[in-house]
């Protein structure tokens, strides 16, 4: 059994960002509370929603995905390597699917350890060679090991509600008390849109320190940080030549993927959910250094 080696510098920066997230929500509430919204009703209805989101993402996920639960009659080799690097990992095995698409990726979905399923293309499997497959494996389970799922969750929540306030404050003006007239629903409306923005960027910010983690923990998992080096780069450079209609459809995924569908251009990845491919290899090449000193 691997153990478990701690990213004091990772987890400090995703603990900020989490102490951020939850400034800027503290804020939001204030403003609410002062501007006496109406908030709570939605609130709950928000509470329901992602409850219900959070209980069944897996089988959404899974759904969307067109993934197929398989056995080890159905994928002998698959499931041995996922039971040995459970073994190693100190995990329960977690259910395996596959998806019948040339589109080379692997993703993880569930609440957590117990209920976890980690879901590979057979564009993946067909492209590397067994090393790499362990790497993009590992990868999966270091996200069910950190239930990243549970986390982004959580740190969504109130990022959600936020935006379905924006929407019933335009399409029902709901907002504010009629006492403080028109300006404090513009002023809500602001205001939510801000928060909004700023949560949805701080997001993405703990999704990317997330996908190092996970990085760093498959590297550690597998002993071998080339293999998922050499991993990224043949996914990243198949990218190009799936169809472009395949791509979009499941570029609403890219949360979930070790590698996006799509990625933008640099200007973009402020909005990425991944660091760039040319980061995560230089993180592991420095991951590699150290293991060989």
């Amino acid at each position: 059994m691997v153990k478990w080696k701690r990213d004091l510098g990772l987890e400090a920066r995703m603990v900020i960002t989490m102490f951020l997230l939850a400034a800027v929500y503290l804020f939001f509430l204030a403003a609410l509370t002062y501007l006496e919204t109406p908030a709570g009703f939605m609130l709950i209805f928000i509470a329901l929603f992602m409850g219900l989101q959070y209980y069944y993402s897996d089988r959404l996920v899974l759904w969307s995905m067109n993934a197929k639960v398989v056995s080890e009659a159905e994928a002998p080799n698959l499931h041995q390597t996922i039971t040995r690097l459970c073994a190693m990992a100190d995990l329960p095995k977690p259910k395996v699917a596959i998806v019948r698409t040339p589109m080379p990726n692997a993703f993880a979905t569930g609440k957590g350890p117990k209920s976890a399923v980690v879901a590979v293309t057979t564009g993946l499997m067909d492209r590397l060679n067994q090393g790499e497959l362990e790497a993009v494996l590992a990868h999966e389970l270091s996200h069910v090991k950190n239930r990243d799922m549970t986390v982004l969750t959580i740190a969504s929540f109130l990022s959600t509600a936020a935006f379905y306030l924006v929407r019933y404050g335009m399409y029902f003006g709901g907002f504010g008390n009629n006492r403080k007239g028109g300006g404090s629903i513009i002023l809500v409306w602001v205001i939510s849109i801000a928060v909004w923005v700023i949560s949805f960027l701080l997001i993405r910010v703990l999704s990317r320190y997330r996908e190092l983690a996970a990085d760093r923990g498959a590297a550690m998992v597998t002993g071998n940080p080339g293999n998922l080096i050499s991993a990224l780069m043949k996914i990243s450079d198949t990218m190009p030549k799936i169809p472009t209609e395949d791509l979009r459809k499941a570029e609403g995924m890219n949360a979930f993927f070790i590698v996006p569908a799509l990625s933008g251009s640099s200007v973009m990845s402020l909005f990425s959910t991944h660091p760039t491919t040319e980061k995560r290899i230089a993180e592991l090449e420095k991951m590699q250094r150290e293991m060989e000193s």
